[in-house]
């Protein structure tokens, strides 16, 4: 089956999306959760436990504080509280915890230990409850994310007058888990525990009761987790938490039918005191097989996962000579009867290992609980790419006659860029197995960025001096220039090499000696590289550069409010001047309305101030301003859109399909411009500036091929992303993005502003390499090799990520640095997917007669 680089690439892609999300879903534990019930409706309590005889309990105990104050701290570390820090940094707390009325613990919180919700309620004679706690420790360079002892171990002390120990009874806080403290609270203020809760009640809380109520409160936790265990762990009969839950159950009814026969024997108070023993030991079983399950990894759904992604990784290199080839198109031999045949035996093979799996699993597993349909859909996909893979690998074997008359691809020397891109590409991939290259990945591409305009700094200074652009000899060569397809023939029949440039050897505007557009070739990647290294000290990032204040945080501060307002002005101005050239009048007026937008949303918001304003009275959120903007943004997408499918009918096709596009690429700028911050629209300007520039002054002259430049549209985008500002770490998100010109948190729309906000570099790449080779004329199969080679190079460091994760899964910093970068880069194969589909859609319009 014959089909595009580009339409194959995208598929690809799509598929690979599937695979990482499989793995994604494997990889990060999933939380165990009650099927029973509604969300907001709890479930009647269990009745108390009674053999032969009928309890008058089965309503929720009463409750033992009238009110819970929770005092969280951010990165309290335990030794903060107790020892002797404790009482040199909290003289008070340890007065309080020295004087008796409190129950101290060490708590202990599972990594990640980032900030996050960790812990998510009538006028009595009842204590109030004070709660002081918090939510990770800390490193001893004040860092945390990992999972270190002091990052781990957090403070929990609770206060009350209910309390009773002697003064001075100074114990060594026993270590509990973070989760206790919600079944805790739950019992203490009379209230179902959490249905959804892995935690164990801390006793001591409730020591100072009577037996019975005692009794009462373990029963529920232990009913609580026993249903929790049963609904996530399929061999729960098995588990140990389980069995002593049930024996404790029955030691607990007899128990109940001699109190109710008014038994007060020692006997009795003997009995109570081995049932609560029985039911602690089976609180702490069963809170930590629950813990255990949640923490642990879904190995079969990430192996899964992962074939997926290997096997479409194999695919898209086996594929590589056809896809870049001259017809820019390729045999994907899934219908031929070797193929057919392999896939139904290869799919039979999986189907019986998944059912094997399944049946044998001691834990729950997503790819298990898949409907049959969907995961036989899976399998179905493994075993089709798999043939495709194996029919890839034997075709140059079979297809002899093929050999003989078409010598393949022209063995001809790579230019400089051309091995920069490939040693970089690869290069980069693996060095995302050192947490200080994740943490510090910023610096690669910095590095790659700088290295390439060095390299094409040499590459112009041969072109323009030394004629330095030799071919080798008899090799036919294709060169595609501004207005036709140009073959340059020589003596070795079958031998492409593709080239995007002028249809001249050398420009004729570089020939002289004293030619401006020489210098100006030359000055190019020497104006990129002085961009770059401003853009560095604007937005420091990293682990590393963090905390050094940048040029961007002198320019956010209030004092320096004028100074941005008139670096924010003139970016504007320059944005408007960089991109109304090529657009049509109505778009240069919503551009330019739209721009005027973004300032007087920002002064709205207290950003930036207007002349006239000299003080923060008419702050407001900016909602009308914003949606102003949103209406130019949807008209000028709207515009380009009409214009791209109207040159499917009209005599000037080519014209008006070039500035639909580039229209659409306007709308996409003016969006970024209104969601990024006021001192981040220089990087937007500096992006547009050095796609001109680029456009101009290298790609055109250089006669750069169609793959050498998407790698290069590609490497800046990436390092466009971290010159925003962004990293590695969840915690450089700007999710503010996702509120502008909305009142209220609407979850779509919310989520698709903050993944433009943080993906507007490599977007904004993306979509001028599409203007770019579309304004060529004939570069229908330009573009499919350019979809292909984009969706290689996102898939390469994606595959080679997802493998030293797996290989790395019980690292020291697994949740604290790789796993956030897994999440980023499965975002980024997500947004190269969407790129690929716009890729090829354009490209049908090209290749249509």
């Amino acid at each position: 089956m014959r089909m595009g680089s580009g339409t194959f690439a995208a598929c690809c892609i799509a598929i690979e999306v599937l695979g990482v999300a499989l793995f994604l879903r494997g990889f990060f534990p999933a939380p165990v959760r009650s099927s029973s019930g509604t969300e907001h409706q709890a479930e009647p309590p269990a009745p108390e436990p009674a053999a032969g005889a009928s309890s008058n309990w089965t309503k929720l105990p009463p409750p033992l504080f009238s009110k819970v104050v929770i005092m969280l701290i951010d990165g309290l570390r335990d030794d903060f509280v107790f020892g002797s820090k404790g009482v040199k940094f909290m003289p008070y707390t340890t007065y309080v915890v020295e004087k008796g009325a409190s129950h101290s613990f060490v708590a202990e919180a599972k990594p990640p230990t980032v900030t996050m919700p960790r812990i998510k309620e009538k006028k009595t004679l009842l204590p109030s409850l004070l709660v002081l706690c918090g939510d990770h420790g800390m490193s001893e360079t004040g860092g945390h994310g990992g999972s270190s002892t002091e990052e781990v171990n957090t403070p929990l002390v609770l206060i009350s007058s209910a309390f009773e120990r002697k003064p001075g009874d100074v114990r060594r806080p026993a270590h509990v888990q973070q989760t206790d403290l919600a079944p805790t609270l739950a019992v203490g203020l009379g209230l179902p525990i959490p249905k959804h809760s892995v935690g164990s009640l801390l006793f001591p809380v409730v020591q100072g009761t009577a037996l019975r109520e005692q009794l009462r409160f373990l029963h529920l936790n232990t009913v609580q987790l026993s249903k929790l265990l049963q609904e996530n762990v399929p061999s729960y009969e098995k588990e140990p938490g389980f069995e002593q839950f049930k024996m404790s159950e029955r030691l607990h009814g007899n128990w109940i039918r001699l109190y109710l026969e008014e038994n007060n024997s020692e006997v009795l108070f003997n009995l109570g005191i081995k049932v609560r023993r029985q039911y602690l030991d089976a609180l702490r079983t069963l809170s930590l097989s629950l813990s255990r399950q949640v923490m642990q990894y879904d190995i079969y759904s990430m192996v899964m996962g992962t074939v997926v992604v290997l096997e479409v990784l194999t695919l898209l290199l086996l594929s590589v000579p056809q896809a870049l080839g001259s017809k820019a198109n390729l045999d994907v031999p899934l219908w031929s009867p070797v193929p057919s045949l392999l896939f139904y035996l290869l799919l039979l093979i999986l189907l019986a290992a998944h059912v094997t799996v399944c049946t044998s699993a001691e834990s729950s597993c997503y790819f298990c609980s898949l409907p049959w349909l969907a995961a036989g859909g899976v399998m179905a996909l493994i075993s089709a790419l798999l043939s495709a893979v194996l029919a890839a690998l034997t075709k140059p074997f079979v297809d002899s006659r093929r050999l003989r008359t078409d010598p393949g691809p022209c063995p001809s020397r790579w230019s400089d860029v051309g091995l920069l891109a490939v040693l970089g590409t690869v290069g980069h991939a693996l060095s995302l197995g050192a947490s200080s290259f994740v943490e510090e990945e910023h610096q690669t591409w910095y590095f790659l960025v700088t290295t390439l305009g060095l390299a094409l700094c040499h590459e112009a200074y041969s072109t323009c001096f030394l004629g330095g652009d030799a071919e080798p000899p008899g090799c036919h060569r294709t060169e595609r220039g501004l207005d036709s397809m140009v073959p340059v023939q020589g003596g070795n029949p079958g031998c492409d090499v593709l080239e995007l440039g002028q249809t001249h050897r050398r420009p004729a505007s570089l020939d002289g000696p004293w030619g401006r557009d020489r210098w100006l070739v030359l000055a190019s990647p020497w104006l990129t590289l002085a961009c770059c290294r401003l853009l560095r000290a604007l937005n420091p990032t990293g682990v590393q550069g963090a905390h050094r204040p940048g040029l961007g945080h002198w320019l956010a501060s209030s004092d320096h409010r004028a100074e941005l307002s008139v670096l924010a002005a003139l970016s504007l101005l320059v944005i408007f001047a960089l991109v109304q050239s090529r657009c049509s009048w109505a778009s240069k007026v919503a551009l330019g309305l739209g721009l005027l937008g973004v300032y007087c949303y920002r002064a709205a918001t207290g950003s930036v101030l207007f002349p006239w304003q000299q003080d923060n009275k008419d702050i407001s959120r900016g909602v009308v301003e914003a949606r102003f903007v949103y209406v130019f943004v949807l008209g000028i997408l709207f515009m380009g859109t009409k214009d791209w499918l109207k040159s499917q009918v009209t005599a000037a096709a080519s014209k008006v399909r070039t500035r639909g596009l580039w229209e659409t690429h306007s709308g996409f700028i003016l969006l970024a411009a209104l969601l990024s911050r006021p001192h981040n629209l220089p990087v937007l300007v500096s992006c547009l500036a050095i796609q001109a520039v680029m456009a101009k002054f290298i790609w055109k002259p250089l006669r750069h091929d169609a793959v050498e430049v998407t790698v290069m549209h590609y490497w800046f985008g990436q390092a466009f992303f971290y010159f925003q500002g962004n990293s590695n770490n969840m915690a450089t998100v700007d999710v503010s993005a996702g509120f502008v010109g909305l009142d209220t948190y609407v979850a779509i729309p919310a989520a698709l502003l903050t993944l433009f906000a943080t993906y507007m570099g490599p977007v904004l790449w993306a979509s001028h390499l599409l203007n770019f080779l579309s304004s060529e004329a004939g570069s229908g199969s330009a573009l499919s090799r350019a979809c292909f080679c984009y969706a290689l190079v996102c898939s390469l460091p994606a595959s080679a990520y997802i493998i030293l994760v797996t290989s790395l899964r019980y690292h020291l910093f697994i949740w604290s640095v790789f796993s956030p970068k897994l999440l980023y880069e499965g975002t980024h194969l997500l947004v190269t997917a969407a790129i690929c589909v716009l890729f090829t859609a354009v490209d049908q319009t090209h290749t249509k007669p």
